[in-house]
């Protein structure tokens, strides 16, 4: 059985997707970019910016899935540019306490809306 979860306080899907899904007691949330939701437009190009606004997204999605940071258990990060690495890992490393979930980032050649960073999670609620 799977279950969509929404909120507004993210972006919207743009396409035949939801903002997450829960099977049982995992959540499986779909890439968030940095749209900021009130206005659709993606925040300053700077990649700890960028980087701020996902986490935001993605604390929105946990939330209305009644979840927080502290139960996701898995991450996958995709940068535009391995050489923002550094600074995102940067901001990353606010939002996860010990343990931090396992984590996967792979550089691809483009984002959504040029987006510089999208990020991913599995929870377990």
């Amino acid at each position: 059985m799977r279950n969509a979860i929404a909120t507004t306080d993210a972006p919207q899907a743009i396409g035949p997707y939801s903002q997450a899904i829960r099977s049982g007691n995992l959540l499986f949330a779909s890439g968030q970019i940095p749209i900021e939701p009130s206005t659709g437009n993606v925040v300053a190009a700077d990649i700890s910016a960028q980087t701020r606004q996902v986490f935001a997204n993605i604390a929105a999605v946990l939330k209305a899935a009644g979840a927080s940071f502290d139960n996701v258990v898995k991450t996958t990060v995709f940068l535009s540019d391995m050489n923002d690495f550094a600074a995102m890992n940067a901001v990353y490393g606010e939002f996860f306490a010990a343990p931090a979930p396992a984590r996967s980032t792979v550089q691809v050649a483009r984002l959504p809306r040029d987006a510089k960073v999208e990020i991913e999670i599995v929870a377990v609620l």
